[in-house]
């Protein structure tokens, strides 16, 4: 009589995993067994030796295919085999909606990846949702994306009052706020916000570095300040104050701040100027930027003007405010500037351009904002390929704090690096200033630290 056995007590061992393998190998084993024919007790209980030593070696190594599975595929909700959902909140209307074309870059640069396969052989999910620049609709979305689409993290939020709104709200919920869209230093604060990280410099950084400047070339002129009265403004405000040092109360004669509900900003740069200041520190988001930049000239007022990398945009703020009324303006930059002649010929703003001119062709290619996008979708499209198969909220933040390559849209020298103490991913800056229709970047790359 042959030898005897049921597949299915070898299925349980590994769930059905390869289980067809170890059949094949038992099955092959018991039919030379029983071509052998029966010889005997000794020869009996031989066989029985070597088939339990075979349910064993199969079981070990079905053991052992299932955990290097397990090990190679980890999912939290948002991520599968074929897709990742990343959620964005961006305002495509409302006071902001200037910054909406970054939106649509990164939906754009996302398409292009899927068309190429996606990452790592899965497709972005890139869910985005417009909250007009309003806090509260910024946490009604943020709660959206997390609870109802279960997005595996909330990708370049576009604000500071929005992603203040949602801070403690993402880190409760451990779910990755990941390379915000705001230059606010509390993003790098990975201490007490673990799950939230920034990209760009940061404001205080990029203040310290204009006071640098006011102190070196024109000591003992006096300031007057335009913010936006939120977080976005007083981060510039603080950062301007201490690096100005002591004589911060005695240069700066006037503040005057704006809401993002204001029709215009108007009577502040009346006021402004009143006060007689020496210096203009325009601290405004675009649509307020240029409506200031546009009422100094219409007062023929002539004070040496300082305006925010975040408003630098030719397309988004210089021409709507008229290129005969900035000359001269100074700012910084981190970006390549897609108007500067510099960059012509560069390989990696042709590659730019090429990707506008397929996949965003409606989109400004004067627009700054644009190539922020671009760079910025480049970072998370690392951090996703750096997760591999491990795709949980936890290994996405682990991933962006271990950092350390270039994207060639930003300025040499500039070099994306992040680690577990240090959630500030690009930190360098440029001064430049505005002659005839372009940019000119001027002195050396800084970091705007304290005391440097």
């Amino acid at each position: 009589m042959g030898t005897y056995y049921h597949p299915a007590k070898v299925r349980r061992f590994g769930d059905g995993l390869s289980w067809h393998l170890v059949h094949t190998i038992i099955a092959r084993f018991i039919s030379h067994e029983n071509n052998a024919g029966d010889q005997g007790a000794p020869m009996r209980q031989s066989r029985k030796f070597k088939l339990h030593y075979l349910f064993t070696f199969g079981a070990a190594l079905l053991i052992g295919l299932a955990t290097e599975a397990n090990a190679q595929k980890k999912y939290d909700p948002g991520a599968t085999d074929t897709d990742i959902k990343v959620g964005n909140i961006m305002p495509y209307s409302g006071p902001a909606s200037a910054y909406a074309t970054i939106g649509k870059t990164e939906a754009a640069y996302f398409s292009k990846l899927n068309s190429e396969g996606g990452i790592n052989g899965r497709k972005i999910n890139f869910i985005s949702y417009d909250d007009t620049y309003s806090p509260p609709k910024t946490v009604e979305q943020a709660r959206k994306l997390v609870e109802s689409d279960e997005v595996l993290l909330i990708f370049n939020p576009l604000g500071t009052p929005g992603n203040t709104a949602i801070q403690k709200y993402m880190n409760t919920k451990k779910v990755p706020q990941l390379f915000v869209s705001t230059g606010a230093a509390k993003w790098n604060d990975p201490k007490n916000f673990p799950w939230t990280m920034g990209w760009q410099p940061s404001y205080q950084v990029e203040a310290r570095i204009y006071a640098k400047y006011i102190l070196q070339n024109y000591p003992g002129k006096t300031i007057g300040v335009l913010y936006q009265n939120d977080d976005f403004g007083k981060d510039y405000l603080i950062g301007l104050k201490d690096g100005l040092g002591d004589q911060a109360k005695k240069l700066i004669v006037i503040e005057a701040p704006y809401e993002t509900s204001s029709p215009t900003v108007d009577s502040q740069v009346v006021q402004i100027k009143g006060a007689n200041a020496d210096i203009f520190v325009n601290i405004a988001t675009p649509k307020f930027a240029a409506q200031a930049i546009k009422k100094v000239a219409e007062l023929n007022w002539h004070p040496v003007q300082f305006l925010t990398n975040v408003s630098g945009s030719i397309g988004g703020v210089i021409k709507p405010a008229g290129y005969e009324n900035s000359q001269d303006i100074l700012s910084t930059a981190y970006l390549k500037d897609p108007k500067d002649a510099e960059w012509k010929n560069d390989p990696a703003m042709n590659e730019w351009r090429a990707f506008m001119t397929k996949w965003y062709p409606e989109g400004d290619l004067d627009d700054a904002a644009t190539v922020f996008g671009y760079g910025v979708a480049k970072g998370l499209e690392q951090v996703l390929r750096q997760c591999g198969d491990n795709l949980t909220h936890e290994n996405v933040m682990k991933q962006a704090a271990s950092l350390d390559f270039e994207i060639g849209i930003y300025l040499p020298g500039t070099r994306i690096k992040t680690g577990p103490n240090d959630f500030a991913p690009i930190e360098q800056l440029q001064m430049m200033r505005f002659k005839g229709e372009s940019w000119e970047r001027f002195g050396p790359v800084m970091s705007g630290e304290r005391g440097t």
